[in-house]
């Protein structure tokens, strides 16, 4: 558990109704080239710690970086996703800070001349409301390093005995893409965060640029929060919270600092422009450091790299290579699954289109797979307060479930037994079903006995089935499957029942 005490906060009604909160996002993704930014590492991710490093990464003494022709390339395909202008033009530049993750001791980065400007996302919120943010830049940078922290009790480095760090990550191509003030969101704000952010993710996996994973980083939000009173125009003193990693934990950091801003605004006191630290165990931030602004970090050309020249020729040629857009993808998605509106907007506010999209790409109707992923999925991740995606179900782990039903040897009820013990580690589906005998009771003669059992037990309601009152059966059905514990087939066991009492089903 994290240590530290939670600050005051003002009900989120309360403060919209005060205040008007204004909004900015960077967001950094990390690109899938096969090597880093500025030398010929290879980028790989869960490699054992420092092994992909080399002397550019580390900044020692007499290396020249060189950049990677693809990361530039994504960075202009992600910048042209985004409705930017591209640079004919741009260059890199130093940007001085001293952490230990940080080898060189400053961060090769895009100042004043971005590769990407001026462009723009509609995001569409989960009524259908469309909101268009401004993007400012979309720039080109390498990732620092990672830092592990060792005793502490929450893996943070308040408490922690020592830090243990990892360059793998170090020289990792970055695009970070920076939105303008973001004005008129009121209470949709947290909801429009959450929106935006989980745009960006479906864009830059679209087009194949990231793996876009954010458990893993590959996405990750910084997020600005101020507020101000209704009426007036200059912006407040903004707190950014950083590295937000998961589509829930923006949603919610938004919603709590907009919380904490009107509780200290509402004391008389003023707010102090930081960085915060999300704690997903108790839903809140704390304080982190002054938020520097761009003189503190004392930017400055990169004299060992060239500009970035582009020409109308390549962007183009990079422009053709755009997928469909996702709007237009959704669409298409919606048509050839037969979803009605409402189901596949569920799907989208959900978080699961792509993994649903997956599902069928293995194998499964496009019914069977919205059935698991919006159905028993979002109920584990509902209970473990985790996305869908982050439960451990996989689209080939569903189309396995799926063949076994319609094979006959495990039902419905069956089947989410063999998730249980699948995701519990023990074994491949066939495996758990072995291990737990729950397969489905096939033998006619087991399941009459079962059936005469029931019957004797309820005469009256066999009765009222010779009588005509056909629907009586589900009673009977209903006592066979709990005497075989769910393990009967319900359609051949009504088959069954009709047949022990002469009657036309």
């Amino acid at each position: 558990m994290s240590v530290h005490t939670q600050e005051e906060t003002l009900p989120f009604e309360t403060a919209i109704e005060k205040y008007d909160p204004v909004l900015g996002f960077e967001v950094h993704v990390e690109l899938n080239t096969k090597t880093k930014m500025f030398s010929d590492a290879p980028n790989v991710f869960g490699d054992e710690p420092n092994t992909n490093v080399t002397p550019v990464d580390l900044g020692l003494p007499g290396v020249l970086p060189v950049v990677n022709k693809t990361a530039v390339e994504y960075s202009i395909l992600i910048g042209l996703a985004l409705n930017c202008k591209i640079a004919e033009s741009c260059t890199f530049a130093r940007k001085q800070y001293f952490y230990p993750d940080t080898p060189k001791n400053f961060q090769t980065s895009q100042y004043e001349d971005p590769i990407a400007y001026d462009g723009w996302l509609d995001v569409e919120l989960e009524d259908g409301t469309v909101f268009r943010v401004e993007i400012e830049r979309a720039h080109m940078e390498e990732d620092a390093g990672k830092l592990t922290h060792m005793g502490g009790a929450a893996g943070r480095i308040q408490g922690a005995d020592f830090s243990l760090v990892d360059y793998n990550r170090a020289g990792v191509p970055l695009v970070e893409i920076v939105t303008k003030p973001i004005e008129g969101a009121g209470s949709r704000a947290p909801e429009l965060a959450k929106a935006y952010v989980a745009a960006i993710r479906e864009i830059v996996k679209n087009l194949g640029v990231s793996d876009a994973k954010m458990e893993r980083g590959n996405v990750r939000c910084d997020a600005n929060v101020s507020l101000r009173p209704y009426g007036q125009e200059k912006f407040g003193t903004r707190s950014e919270t950083k590295n937000v990693n998961s589509l829930r934990a923006v949603e919610r950091a938004v919603r709590f600092e907009i919380q904490r801003h009107a509780a200290v605004l509402e004391s008389g006191e003023k707010i102090v422009q930081e960085t915060r630290h999300w704690h997903e165990d108790t839903r809140s931030t704390t304080s982190g450091r002054p938020k520097s602004d761009a003189d503190d970090y004392r930017y400055f050309p990169e004299p060992d790299l060239l500009p970035v020249v582009t020409t109308p020729e390549w962007i183009e040629e990079l422009r053709s290579r755009l997928p469909e857009p996702p709007a237009e993808r959704r669409k298409r998605l919606k048509t050839d699954w037969g979803y009605s509106d409402a189901e596949f907007r569920d799907v989208v506010n959900a978080g699961v289109m792509e993994a649903i999209e997956e599902t069928i790409a293995a194998g499964a109707s496009a019914q069977v797979a919205r059935k698991w992923w919006m159905g028993e999925v979002a109920r584990r991740a509902k209970e473990a307060e985790v996305d869908p995606v982050d439960t451990g179900v996989t689209p080939e782990l569903i189309v396995e479930l799926d063949r076994l039903v319609q094979a006959g040897k495990i039902n419905d009820k069956l089947a989410r037994q063999v998730l249980d013990g699948v995701l519990a580690g023990e074994g491949s589906p066939e495996e758990v079903i072995e291990k737990r005998g729950l397969a489905v009771v096939s033998d006619d003669g087991a399941l009459l006995e079962a059936i005469d059992a029931a019957l004797a037990a309820a005469p009256d309601v066999a009765d009222k089935i010779r009588g005509g009152k056909i629907q009586a059966v589900g009673a009977i059905v209903g006592g066979v499957m709990k005497a075989t514990r769910g393990q009967a087939d319900a359609g051949r066991v009504r088959e069954l029942i009709l047949e022990r009492l002469g009657v036309q089903g």
